[in-house]
């Protein structure tokens, strides 16, 4: 079977992409320092990649980025001096260093992230409703058009407000995830009901939010940020479900937090957790949380160490 040639490309559609290119972006600022920020767009680039992958290695980025390797290692030896970024030679290649944003890395992207939201949101604000879905369904199909190997996975996750049942899910999953990996007893789902509960009764729209997060329209995880007081915001019940592990989801529901909190003008955000939680530990830790209290207790029929976690914003 032999496969016919595309059909050259009109002129009037290269017109009609260039057009568009001007005018987009011009319209988010990429002609400009990007979002009104010292750095260019390749370089918030960077740091996003930098803050939700997981220890990335410059040829990793690199592929992600399409970028010049002299170009790239340009702007991570910037980021380096700046006190921004670590290397740590990689136990898989001696050749390769693991990368990761630093407490002061993370303190630069986030103002930016948000402000990335904002601007999202100051171009959608002047549509109506029907048209904000159309646009929506336009950037799927050019994003599936031109790549459709990666965006079904890209564009299956979705982080959203908590609908009618959400909140039973989430204690469902505290009590069954943590009896099955843990050996946790029905205590734990007691306080989660109970946290959750609260929250509910008590929930105060301007200062505290939930998200669950969503892979192909299935519920995969929740994290909520709830007032401890005027000045502190505390994350609570992050959990992600098995099968949407390893994708940087937890990473996203805790920047989507954090991001909250200093969005809303707290000093500081706190969590409670237990040293056997190695993976959400080693999530904070990378985001600039630092240990302040460690305690042995018995609890959910288990001996354990709660800790105290906290993070200046």
């Amino acid at each position: 079977m032999t496969v016919s040639p595309s059909p050259p490309v009109s002129k009037v559609h290269i017109k009609a992409v260039r057009g568009f290119n001007r005018f987009y972006t011009q319209r988010i600022g990429v002609l400009s320092p990007y979002l009104g920020s010292p750095f260019s767009l390749t370089e918030v680039r960077v740091l996003y990649e930098l803050a939700h992958r997981d220890q990335p290695t410059a040829t990793e980025l690199g592929h992600a980025l399409a970028l010049d390797a002299g170009y790239l290692s340009r702007i991570l030896r910037r980021f380096e001096t700046q006190g921004w970024m670590t290397r740590t030679a990689s136990p898989a290649d001696a050749r390769q260093s693991l990368l990761r944003l630093t407490e002061a890395g993370y303190q630069v992207f986030a103002p930016l992230q948000q402000r990335s939201r904002d601007e999202a949101a100051a171009l959608l604000a002047p549509l109506a409703p029907p048209a904000r879905h159309a646009l929506t369904d336009a950037l799927a199909t050019v994003q599936r058009l031109l790549d459709p190997a990666t965006a079904g996975a890209r564009s299956g996750v979705v982080l959203r407000d908590p609908q009618p049942g959400d909140m039973g899910w989430v204690v469902q999953q505290h009590g069954e995830i943590y009896a099955r990996e843990y050996g946790w007893n029905s205590e734990f789902e007691a306080l989660v009901a109970d946290i959750v509960a609260d929250y509910l009764r008590k929930h105060q729209p301007a200062w505290e939010r939930c998200w669950i997060a969503e892979l192909d329209g299935q519920r995969v995880g929740s994290v909520f940020v709830v007032r401890k007081s005027p000045t502190v915001a505390q994350l609570r019940m992050l959990i992600l479900t098995p099968q949407a592990r390893g994708q940087g989801l937890g990473a996203l529901l805790t920047d989507e937090a954090i991001a909250f909190a200093r969005s809303k003008g707290y000093r500081k955000m706190v969590l409670w957790t237990n040293s056997c939680l190695g993976s959400a530990r080693e999530i904070y830790a990378r985001r600039g949380f630092k240990l302040v209290k460690s305690e042995p207790y018995t609890g959910f029929g288990k001996d354990l160490v709660g800790e105290t976690w906290a993070l200046r914003l």
